[in-house]
């Protein structure tokens, strides 16, 4: 057995792990960051089953795969089980969890872990294309489960300041469409370039959000 495209799979998961890790001021526990890195390795796992199922019933009613519809659902479903993991991290861990910019923090780490798993199944798929695949999936999904996630943390942050659950749901709706628009770009435009610009963007305001957090104490 070739441990190649299991290493090169972990390798973009790990490139922005240590970006992010560099950019909190207030480093959190590497026991709670590996947990949390492992809560979304596993989380995939149980994706897997759920998107399993909802494929199956959007066959019966008729939804078609790869419409913007059967990504807005999927999508959903990998958001929703990735902030599940966090929220379950956390909760058993909340004398670390003392900063807005925390809720960010650990979601990206959850859903590094998470992108980690698919990315190795990427590459052991591959076969030669290994090293491409990882390249191409180091700017693009990786990249947007970062995005994703640190979105829906940032409005976290703000339910928990304001107390207002309703934020949450609002950046767990923007966090869903943010992924689905990017799946639905990567089919429908060939070579990725269209995608990977609206990643980068979006990155950028993403990254200033992250910065906002950072000041509130």
């Amino acid at each position: 057995m070739s441990y190649l495209p299991l290493i090169l799979g972990l390798l973009p998961s790990f490139a922005w792990l240590v970006f992010y890790l560099e950019e909190d001021p207030h480093p959190e526990p590497k026991k709670l960051i590996f947990e949390a890195f492992l809560a979304g390795a596993v989380s995939t796992f149980i994706v897997l089953g759920a998107q399993t199922l909802f494929n199956g019933w959007a066959i019966n009613k008729g939804i078609a795969s790869h419409t913007f519809l059967s990504f807005l659902f999927l999508a959903g479903i990998e958001e929703f089980f990735k902030f599940g993991a966090t929220w379950i991290v956390i909760s058993k861990n909340r004398n670390d969890f003392d900063e807005p910019v925390d809720t960010m923090i650990y979601l990206v780490v959850v859903a590094l872990g998470f992108a980690a798993v698919e990315n190795m199944a990427a590459a052991t798929n591959a076969g030669e294309l290994a090293f491409e695949t990882t390249t191409l999936r180091f700017i693009g999904a990786t990249l947007l489960h970062t995005l994703s996630s640190g979105l829906l943390g940032y409005y976290w942050a703000f339910s928990l300041i304001k107390i207002k659950k309703q934020i949450l749901v609002f950046g767990f709706i923007l966090a869903t469409l943010l992924h689905t628009i990017f799946n639905y770009l990567i089919i429908k435009y060939e070579p990725a370039v269209v995608p990977t610009t609206f990643l980068i963007i979006f990155a950028i305001f993403i990254l200033y959000d992250f910065e906002k957090l950072k000041k509130i104490k």
